[in-house]
């Protein structure tokens, strides 16, 4: 196929420097009929442009358009109506996966020739995709360019960041927020997308920026909306709803995919993964991970955007006085009643963590926390642990099975609650107590009376006393006398005492040696 620069030639090779065909053919090498079509086309359309009277912008153009083949009335040689009538099949069942909540299942333009192939058509795969973008033609999208008010709108989602922590490759989820007006960013790293992560992420985000946002924008995540109704509306989740009355803000949800409707925050959450962990993403643990986001995240909201001339942090301050009042903070924890196993535990997200023995069969009230689990039972507070993250872990505390191991003190040595316990507990226990683990519970009494730093400088006294003969009767008896009271001696002012200084004076003078020592010896006496 000729270039437009080779049309060039042709026609100023004819008609400026009078070359025939022939000789224009044996300079250009192109065939003569290529040549005769270019020049006969150029004629003709050149006459018409001059017998009109007005200027014809589409001849002009056409005269002057770049050589093109005609394929308009090609035969297709491989689309047959057979391999056609099978590419509607896959697309129609496309249709019908979008329909049923399967849309990630689809087929696509390279899924649907490979199928064909493999059926043992002859085809290739442009012709396959041209086909299925000229059956479809879906007409691309416009947008329209929003407006916001000052403290007015905020985005929250959801972003996954891969991370080394602690040794391990985690994969944890930020929670981002962004303001629609200044687009100050937050985030923060959590271990899952839990009720409770979502609700202190708001949290967090209002006691930062010192305020409540009028409106908050969600796309369709299962913490926010509870059940659709229909296409466009959504009812709440009540955690949601609470959410809102507790701080006074709007909730609105976007449209189904359409997560342009909360562009802000889409775009912040590339944005922040690739500005802050692009640099470091290996941390000790997922609290350092926080803190090291943090500190990037302030170097963002202090860079000068080039729209306003003004930083994200600048354009915040602006804010606050149309920003809703902040409120106390709200209690993020997710509530759950759960009965205590026979092992003395509960159950929360598949580990298990203990309660006191007393309570085995009796349902307590839970509250889950990103980082700690609470405990109550009747209004009272009966346990706490730190959250763990593992799969069928179990958190126990020996101190919540003294009941049981007095009566079954052989059951202690090898008990996961033992396995648990604080190392100097342990090593206290295989030091002194592997022989008569039932001494033992009475000593963890003494821990929870007295705590653990003054039963261990006890033990230090007695070990440095006696190393052989330690036991728990003594620890007792060390630790219910005053071991910080000091014991004064008054001086006592009497004559005797007097006149006894006064001749012991006389004598030192009679020996020529200072009165002190006597002074001193005096006080002894």
């Amino acid at each position: 196929m000729i270039s437009l620069m080779d049309k060039q030639e042709i026609i100023l090779s004819h008609f400026r420097e009078g070359k025939s065909q022939w000789q224009i053919h044996r300079d250009t090498g192109f065939d003569r009929k290529t040549i005769r079509k270019y020049i006969n086309d150029y004629e003709l359309k050149k006459r018409k442009l001059l017998a009109s009277d007005e200027s014809n912008m589409a001849l002009i153009e056409d005269l002057t358009a770049a050589p093109k083949y005609d394929i308009s009335n090609r035969v297709k040689r491989k689309l047959s109506d057979e391999i056609i009538q099978k590419i509607n099949f896959y697309l129609e069942e496309n249709n019908i996966k979008r329909e049923t909540g399967r849309s990630k299942q689809q087929k696509k333009k390279i899924d649907i020739y490979e199928c064909l192939i493999e059926e043992g058509y002859d085809i290739s795969y442009p012709t396959v995709s041209n086909y299925i973008k000229t059956t479809l033609d879906s007409s691309k999208e416009a947008f329209i360019r929003q407006e916001y008010q000052l403290g007015e709108i905020c985005e929250f989602d959801w972003g996954n960041v891969n991370l080394i922590i602690a040794g391990k490759a985690r994969s944890v989820q930020m929670a981002a927020f962004s303001s629609a007006k200044s687009n100050y960013r937050f985030a923060y790293l959590y271990h899952n997308q839990k009720m409770e992560s979502f609700l202190d992420a708001h949290v967090k985000f209002f006691n930062k920026v010192g305020g409540v946002y009028k409106v908050v924008v969600y796309d369709n995540m299962k913490v926010a909306v509870k059940k659709f109704v229909n296409k466009n509306e959504k009812y709440p989740t009540d955690d949601l709803l609470k959410l809102s009355l507790h701080y006074g803000f709007k909730y609105r949800f976007c449209n189904v995919c359409k997560g342009n409707e909360k562009g802000h925050v889409e775009r912040s959450i590339e944005y922040i993964r690739r500005k802050a962990f692009s640099k470091k993403d290996t941390f000790d643990s997922i609290k350092e991970a926080n803190e090291y986001l943090a500190s990037e995240l302030a170097k963002l909201n202090d860079r000068v955007s080039k729209e306003f001339n003004k930083s994200p942090k600048d354009i915040l301050l602006e804010e606050l006085s149309f920003l809703l009042p902040i409120m106390p903070s709200y209690d993020i924890a997710r509530t759950i009643e759960l009965r205590v196993s026979k092992y003395s535990t509960i159950s929360v997200d598949e580990n298990k963590y203990s309660v006191p023995d007393c309570l085995v069969g009796k349902f307590v009230f839970t509250k889950i926390y990103p980082e700690k689990i609470c405990i109550y039972y009747r209004n009272n507070l009966v346990a706490e642990h730190s959250r763990s993250y593992l799969v069928h872990d179990w958190c126990i505390k020996i101190d919540h099975y003294i009941n049981t191991i007095k009566k079954k003190p052989g059951s202690l040595h090898s008990s996961t609650a033992m396995q648990q316990m604080n190392p100097t507990l342990q090593t206290i226990y295989n030091k002194y107590y592997t022989e008569n683990p039932k001494n033992f519970i009475e000593l963890l009494e003494l821990i929870s009376e007295h705590g653990l730093n003054k039963i261990q400088n006890v033990i230090y006294e007695l070990e440095n006393l006696n190393p052989i003969s330690i036991n728990t009767e003594k620890v007792k008896m060390l630790c219910n006398r005053n071991i910080d009271e000091k014991i004064t001696i008054k001086e006592r002012s009497t004559k005797i005492e007097q006149y006894s200084r006064e001749i012991l004076s006389s004598y030192a003078d009679i020996l020529n040696n200072s009165s002190v020592a006597f002074q001193e010896e005096a006080k002894i006496i």
